[in-house]
């Protein structure tokens, strides 16, 4: 405990989507063990009372990730507020559910631009200020990174989206002195996990997933987890210990899922068609909401 507060003591962490759940608990840990974190994020509302709980030095910062300008310059005023950025934690996302066929183009093709473009838009934004620090980035992926799922197509090809691309931009910043890492976690009690099993299809197809990946998992020791790895600046941190040894049989798990998953996906068909078209769980409503004030269409 005394090293990690060590490590981090005196360290500037941005954290995207800080408002709620993972990004939210993770910033206020952040926050004590020594950092100055500096909270991106949709809802002011709630990113103020995150702040409140991370110190005087906290900071507030409204952004849409995907908006590439107003992010490059969010990421200037932290610069020039806290005068260095040492982690950024690239963690906003949300999701939507159901059959790909039934699925609302637009909210799908959201799930894609929030998920990896906007952890491309973060990387892109920030990685001056981590370079001039040799600072470390991390990119929150998913389990759904290591092993398709279905009915979950945008979520999964947005977090192997994420993973393929951190894995690409950690050697070409390397020398640099940047360290990139990638975050793996497992269905984690959050506003997107409860969304999604709002829906009864999505929740009766989880329910058949074989153990332990069929388990909602409590968000504190994940983010424990993740608090290790960016003390220790690790290129792979597991939210669940038992997700590492996905990667050693990663390859074999499409197949698998396609064997297995058909039989459910076929006797659940009735009541996965009747699945929400738009994202789940608070996070994701947020988003929505911003989306639709600034569309005059709307």
């Amino acid at each position: 405990m005394r090293r990690r507060s060590h490590r981090l003591q005196g360290q500037v962490a941005v954290v995207t989507g800080a408002a709620r759940g993972l990004g939210a608990l993770l910033a206020r840990r952040l926050a004590h063990h020594g950092a100055t974190v500096a909270l991106v994020g949709l809802e002011p509302d709630e990113l103020t009372r995150v702040a409140a709980d991370c110190g005087a030095q906290a900071s507030v910062w409204q952004a849409d990730i995907t908006d590439r300008a107003a992010l490059q310059r969010v990421a200037r005023g932290i610069e020039q507020r806290h005068e260095r950025v040492d982690i950024v934690v690239a963690n906003a996302g949300i999701a939507v559910g159901g059959p790909f066929v039934d699925s609302d183009p637009v909210a799908f093709n959201r799930v894609i631009e929030v998920n990896l473009l906007g952890s491309i838009a973060t990387a892109r934004a920030f990685l001056p200020a981590l370079v001039r620090n040799k600072g470390y980035l991390l990119q929150v992926a998913s389990l759904a990174a290591l092993t398709p799922a279905p009915m979950m197509a945008a979520y999964c090809a947005s977090k192997s989206g994420v993973e393929a691309f951190a894995h690409a931009l950690r050697p070409e910043v390397a020398h640099h002195g940047v360290t990139v890492g990638v975050a793996y976690l497992s269905w984690t009690d959050t506003d997107m996990v409860r969304g999604a099993d709002q829906e009864e299809g999505l929740r009766r197809l989880r329910a058949r997933l074989p153990w332990p990946a069929n388990r909602t998992y409590p968000l504190a020791p994940a983010v424990e987890a993740l608090l290790a790895g960016i003390a220790r600046r690790r290129p792979h941190v597991y939210g669940q210990r038992w997700l590492s040894g996905m990667q050693l049989v990663r390859g074999l798990l499409p197949g698998l899922v396609a064997r297995l998953a058909s039989r459910e996906v076929r006797r659940l068909e009735p009541q996965l068609r009747a699945a929400g078209r738009g994202a789940v769980g608070r996070g994701g409503a947020a988003d929505t909401a911003i989306r639709d004030s600034a569309d005059p269409a709307a």
